[in-house]
C-alpha cells in the first residue's frame, strides 16, 4: 500500500512540476523507454519529389490556434484574439526553435479564413499579417511549413448545389494567399483544403462509392482541387513550381486511393502532394472512448496500420508521386505513455520506411475530457512526454532510419 502511495506521490509532484504533463502516468518518466524495431525499408524512385519527402522528415502542428474559430459568444471581440481562444498561448519563436532543436524537419500551420473575410471574401490585413509573422518565425528556423485552408467547411461544401460559392471562396483565398507568399521558396508548401467533406450528412465521415451523393462530392472536391492548383500556379513567382497539397474526401487513406479521387493536371512536373490524415488503429489513437492498450506483440493493430501505408505506397509512392500524413497522433488515455511510445515508434518507422513524412497533431491539450493530443509546451519549449519525441525522431525520415531498422 505504501509503495503504491509514493508511486502515486511522484507522478503528482511531477505533474506539478512540469506545467505541460498534466496526466499522471502508471511508470515513472525513467521507466518508459523507445522500442527498437526493424522495419524492412521500402525501395523508393529516385526523383525530386521523393528527396522533398525525405527532406520534410516528421513534423508537428500548431493545432488549435489560426484554425480555431469563434463562436456566437464572441462574434463581436477583436479577430485577434482568436488565436488564443481554444486555450493556447499566443505563439512565439519558442515553440519552432524547440521543434528544430527536437529535429522536427516540418511544422503545418492550419488557418481558418472564414471569420476574417468581408462579404467579398477579401482577408483582414491584421489577420494575414499575424499568420505570415508566425509562417516567418517557423521559416528562420529552417523548417518547411505547409499552410492551408482550415475548418472552413461550410465554405467549401463538395455539393454540386454548393459548388460555385465554394468555388468563389476558395479561389478567393488562394489568389490573396498565393500573391502574399508568391516569392516565398520552396520549404513553404500550401495545402488547399482540409478533410473536405459532406458537412452534416450521414456520409459526413462515411464515404460510400456506390452513392451518388458521394459521387457527386467526390468530383466537386476533384472541382476545387484543380481550381486551386489552378489558381496558385497563375500567381506567378515562386508559386509556378511550389509544391501543393490536396486531399481526397475527408483526407481518408482509402478515399485517397480510389478511383474517384483524381490529381490535379498540372503545369509543373510531379509538384502535387496527396494529402491525408490517419489516426490508425482508430479505436486506440482517437476514440476518446476506446482501448487504452496498443503492444508490438498485437499483429492486427499493427497490419491495421502497414495496410494503409502500403495503400498509399503502392499507388502512389513507387510512382514516384508524393504522399504526406498531414496528421497523425495518439490521444493520452490514463496509463498508457508506453504504449503510445510503443504506437508511435511503430507507426513512424512504418511511414518513413515507405518515405511517407508523417505530421504530429498538437492540440495544445493536456488535460480534461476531450482529445488529449498536447506534446509541447509552448510557453517553456519543453515537451511534456519527451519519449513520444524521442520515438518520433528516432525513427522519423527515410534517410535517417537506425541501424536496426533494415
Amino acid at each position: 500500500m505504501m509503495k503504491r502511495f509514493a508511486s502515486l506521490l511522484l507522478c503528482l509532484i511531477l505533474c506539478a512540476v512540469q506545467l505541460s504533463a498534466c496526466v499522471a502516468e502508471a511508470l515513472p518518466a525513467e521507466e518508459i523507454t523507445v522500442p527498437e524495431l526493424t522495419i524492412v525499408q521500402q525501395p523508393i524512385p529516385d526523383n525530386e519529389a521523393m528527396d522533398f519527402l525525405k527532406e520534410m522528415g516528421v513534423g508537428w502542428n500548431l493545432g488549435n490556434t489560426f484554425d480555431a474559430q469563434k463562436g456566437d459568444w464572441n462574434r463581436n471581440a477583436d479577430e485577434m484574439t482568436v488565436e488564443t481562444s481554444w486555450g493556447v498561448p499566443r505563439t512565439t519563436e519558442t515553440v519552432f526553435i524547440a521543434l528544430k532543436e527536437a529535429g522536427f524537419s516540418t511544422v503545418r500551420i492550419p488557418a481558418s479564413w472564414h471569420d476574417h473575410v468581408d462579404a467579398d471574401f477579401n482577408i483582414s490585413e491584421k489577420w494575414l499579417n499575424r499568420v505570415q509573422e508566425v509562417v516567418d518565425m517557423a521559416i528562420a528556423q529552417d523548417l518547411h511549413v505547409i499552410l492551408n485552408i482550415h475548418h472552413d467547411e461550410s465554405q467549401f461544401l463538395p455539393a454540386s448545389s454548393h459548388y460555385d460559392e465554394s468555388a468563389r471562396y476558395v479561389s478567393a483565398v488562394w489568389m490573396q494567399l498565393s500573391e502574399r507568399f508568391k516569392d516565398y521558396d520552396d520549404r513553404l508548401i500550401f495545402e488547399s483544403l482540409n478533410e473536405p467533406r459532406l458537412l452534416g450528412s450521414s456520409y459526413e465521415w462515411n464515404f460510400n462509392p456506390l452513392m451518388l451523393e458521394c459521387q457527386d462530392a467526390a468530383d466537386c472536391l476533384n472541382r476545387l482541387n484543380q481550381l486551386f492548383v489552378d489558381t496558385v500556379r497563375a500567381s506567378g513567382g515562386n508559386n509556378a513550381r511550389r509544391y501543393l497539397m490536396v486531399p481526397a474526401y475527408a483526407a481518408a487513406p482509402q478515399n485517397a486511393v480510389r478511383d474517384s479521387f483524381i490529381l490535379p493536371t498540372d503545369t509543373a512536373d510531379n509538384r502535387i502532394i496527396v494529402s491525408v490524415h490517419a489516426y490508425t488503429p482508430y479505436d486506440f489513437a482517437l476514440n476518446i472512448q476506446g482501448g487504452k492498450h496498443f503492444t508490438l506483440s498485437n499483429d492486427t493493430m499493427k497490419k491495421e496500420i502497414v495496410s494503409f501505408m502500403n495503400s498509399l505506397y503502392n499507388r502512389y509512392i513507387v510512382n514516384g508521386i508524393p504522399v504526406v500524413i498531414g496528421e497523425f497522433g495518439a490521444l493520452t488515455k490514463q496509463d498508457n505513455l508506453q504504449d503510445r511510445v510503443d504506437w508511435t515508434a511503430f507507426y513512424v518507422a512504418a511511414a518513413s520506411a515507405r518515405n511517407l513524412p508523417c505530421l504530429w497533431w498538437d492540440n495544445g491539450a493536456f488535460k480534461g475530457t476531450g482529445e488529449l493530443f498536447g506534446l509541447l509546451n509552448r510557453t517553456s519549449g519543453e515537451f511534456a512526454y519527451p519519449q513520444i519525441v524521442e520515438a518520433i525522431i528516432t525513427y522519423g525520415g527515410y534517410d535517417r532510419l537506425p541501424a536496426t531498422v533494415q
